[in-house]
């Protein structure tokens, strides 16, 4: 980064309207296991950007995952889910010219928060009263959820091919092939998966976050600052969102808290219905829970393989392949014979 520095100030200058742009500090953030973030702090001479103005830039990481958008494609996203209320960082400039720092990268401003998701369940002081955040969470997700296709500006989103839950199907179990490993456990999940596959969703299609969930969004100690990580959107089932967010994986250790470890599926229900219109099918979501283990499941094999492929090194990615075994017991107890029969 900065060894491309006088580059980068160049085009940030031509961005900004002004007559000079330094980078006064650039410190690489932790916590994004599929891209670079940076935290930049630009002093800014002339423009209606002048003086002192913090940023991150977000760029490629030197490896990355299946399904994971282009920065440009984030860019994008940030900027419409920003004109429907969404609480997101403001997003400033996109650069795809490989030229100023050798991979497209774009900036958005810095907030001031807290989103590791270990952090944000146990620290009470983070987020003000967590009841409310949960309700508060559940209408950031509706209005996510008021985007629908068809969008030019979002005309590179993936539209699943047939049901939802069949093109999760048959998504997990291509990228288990590609990975070559053997998981019984895994394919186990995915045929009660494709047995018990509910319809497309009867509102139609909606724009999904697919990563929204407990880490994922910022808190500081008066609520909530912004949702972040939007590289996985896809046109899709709004259930499938539901039951990321709720699914028992994602709850740091506050199983009893069904909303992200922070607070009841109630109030996230109610939030969500404060912007919706649309009705929360509570089968639809429970069997989203399921997916979720799968799908979270199937990552953290990617993520493993990453490390141990040489093409990644990181300790990070490492132990995230680690947590296969403890997934894969939970999709056998989810998806147990009892389940099958009685869905069936």
């Amino acid at each position: 980064m900065l060894e491309r520095k006088q580059d980068l100030e160049t085009w940030l200058g031509a961005q900004a309207g002004a007559q000079g742009v330094t980078v006064s500090d650039a410190t690489p953030l932790t916590g994004g296991a599929i891209q670079e973030n940076w935290k930049l702090t630009l002093e800014i001479d002339g423009g209606p950007y002048d003086g002192r103005l913090e940023v991150v830039l977000r760029t490629d990481a030197p490896s990355g995952v299946a399904v994971s958008l282009t920065r440009a494609q984030e860019f994008a996203l940030l900027k419409a889910a920003e004109a429907a209320g969404v609480s997101v960082p403001e997003p400033l400039w996109l650069c795809q010219d490989q030229g100023v720092i050798g991979r497209p990268f774009y900036l958005m401003r810095f907030l001031p928060g807290v989103a590791l998701g270990p952090k944000v369940v146990k620290d009470e002081t983070l987020g003000g009263d967590r009841e409310a955040l949960a309700r508060q969470l559940g209408e950031e997700m509706a209005r996510i959820h008021s985007i629908v296709p068809p969008r030019d500006d979002l005309a590179f989103l993936e539209t699943p091919d047939g049901s939802p839950a069949e093109h999760a199907v048959r998504r997990y179990r291509s990228y288990l092939d590609e990975l070559g490993e053997s998981r019984p456990a895994l394919e186990w999940g995915l045929a009660w998966c494709a047995a018990q596959a509910p319809d497309p969703p009867a509102g139609g299609l909606v724009l999904v976050h697919q990563d929204f969930r407990t880490g994922n969004y910022m808190l500081d100690d008066q609520g909530l600052v912004a949702i972040l990580d939007w590289e996985f959107c896809a046109w899709g089932d709004p259930m499938s969102d539901l039951g990321w967010f709720l699914a028992a994986c994602w709850r740091f250790g506050r199983p009893d808290r069904e909303a992200g470890g922070i607070g009841s599926r109630e109030a996230f229900y109610e939030g969500y219905r404060r912007q919706s219109d649309r009705e929360i099918d509570d089968e639809a979501v429970a069997y989203w829970e399921v997916m979720a283990h799968i799908r979270w499941a199937v990552i953290a094999l990617q993520q493993g393989a990453r490390h141990s492929s040489g093409s990644q090194k990181s300790l990070e990615l490492a132990l995230t392949g680690r947590l296969i075994a403890g997934l894969e017991r939970d999709i056998l107890t989810l998806t147990s014979p009892e389940r099958w029969s009685a869905a069936s």
